[in-house]
């Protein structure tokens, strides 16, 4: 069996609540004063996490995440419970955290770097790849003070993972850089993972969580209310948000022989009766779809209910749940308006299939605005699934099929056309 890196037994962190600052005051000096109430921001939560593993923890603001990766970190002691962790550890929790607004970027790493552990060796040893790694040019030797969010994140980004940690500590101070240095740190991120590291985060970013991690934690009000394969978590997250907004919401969820899970969340005033995948042309049911064929999606909707409005949303994944492609009637201008109950629609989404080799699958949702987090009459994640395959274009790799045409002119001036053999 392999080591843990991290192990979290039980943890709790408890404030105290006074009647007043001076109250709080008089406590700090061993006075006797008792708190008129306490507040737990996170309670007894366990897990494990072993080599090589990522773990992310989603939930709502205010849920407890930071207060969590904060007390596995050490910055906050807990008041219940054991955290235990094997290892070097690596934290990026808040921005600024360990740096000096006086002193110059390479002045804060020198600073910070002793703090995260490194000798003054490495530090140096290091110091020309920080601040590669953080492109921020000029600015590495200017004052803290002047620098904007995203760099002080590419700053504390390339600090922390200067040297690969055993385990790495991520809150979402990633989220406030630009697009191409949050791609370039999952780059890394993702590197680590491969080499052993294992990886803990805060992220409202599902499309990162679903490509890294191999489970997540869905935290709400302190406690984990239920931790597993991101698939199934996120849909539960999705739909907690979706709750808040609807008691009558529920949520079902089946794991497919094939391996996706399917998900079923929602009021029901509205329900997708049938899916089903059909050749555009001949509107032959397709269970395999051929690279460049046209289909045709077809929903079968009974509405339970009188609905002010009713919005069909379709989204295309791929296996590895990335988001292929997505819209709904809301953005097309096809909202349907004062809908009876007892009544049935027929909605048809025609496409080509633009897609490489694989298995693919499409989530439907029913709402009443521009999304299912107003009023959530069904969401149905990988409500159909289907294989694509090329039969007829020559090979190529990716989830997208471009009709790309290659064409190779000789210094004669003389053209090649796709197939033809060339001579020197």
């Amino acid at each position: 069996m392999s080591r843990i890196v991290l192990s979290v037994r039980d943890v709790g962190k408890c404030y105290p609540v006074y009647s007043s600052s001076a109250a709080r005051f008089a406590r700090w000096f061993g006075a006797r004063v008792a708190p008129v109430s306490e507040f737990w921001a996170v309670r007894n939560v366990s897990f494990e996490v072993a080599p090589g593993q990522a773990v992310a923890l989603i939930g709502q603001n205010g849920a407890g995440k930071s207060t969590l990766l904060k007390l596995i970190a050490g910055t906050v002691r807990a008041s219940e419970g054991a955290v235990m962790v094997a290892g070097q550890v690596s934290a990026i929790l808040e921005l600024g955290l360990g740096f000096n607004p006086e002193f110059t970027g390479r002045a804060n790493v020198r600073l910070a770097g002793g703090m995260l552990g490194m000798s003054s060796r490495q530090i140096e040893d290091r110091l020309h790849e920080i601040e590669d790694f953080a492109e921020i040019g000029e600015f590495f030797d200017q004052p803290l003070r002047v620098y904007s969010s995203g760099m002080q994140a590419r700053l504390a980004f390339a600090l922390a993972t200067a040297i690969r940690p055993d385990l790495l500590i991520v809150d979402e101070v990633l989220s406030v850089g630009d697009s191409y240095f949050q791609h370039k740190s999952f780059d890394r991120i993702r590197q680590f993972k491969e080499e052993g590291a294992s990886i803990l985060f805060v992220s409202h970013g599902m499309a990162e969580v679903r490509s890294i991690c191999d489970r997540v934690a869905l935290i709400d009000k302190g406690r984990v209310l239920r931790m597993g394969e991101p698939d199934a978590v996120i849909d539960h997250y999705n739909a907690l948000i979706a709750a808040k907004e609807n008691e009558k919401l529920t949520l079902e969820q089946r794991r497919l022989r094939d391996g996706w899970l399917h998900s079923r969340s929602g009021t029901g005033d509205a329900q997708l009766a049938s899916l089903t995948l059909l050749d555009a042309a001949t509107l032959a049911p397709v269970k395999a779809a051929r690279t460049g064929q046209r289909l045709q999606l077809r929903a079968e909707i009974v509405c339970q209910a009188a609905l002010p409005s009713l919005v069909i949303g379709f989204m295309l994944r791929d296996r590895l749940g990335h988001v292929v492609w997505g819209t709904n009637t809301w953005h097309t201008g096809q909202v349907i308006r004062r809908v009876a109950a007892g009544t049935a629609w027929t909605i048809d989404l025609e496409f080509p299939c633009a897609l490489g080799p694989g298995s693919y699958a499409f989530t439907v949702a029913l709402h009443e605005t521009d999304s299912h987090l107003s009023a959530n009459y069904e969401w149905q994640d990988n409500a159909l699934v289907f294989d694509v395959i090329n039969a007829d274009h020559p090979q190529f790799i990716g989830s997208a099929w471009i009709d790309a045409k290659v064409s190779i002119a000789s210094a004669d001036g003389k053209r090649h056309a796709a197939g033809e053999v060339m001579h020197e």
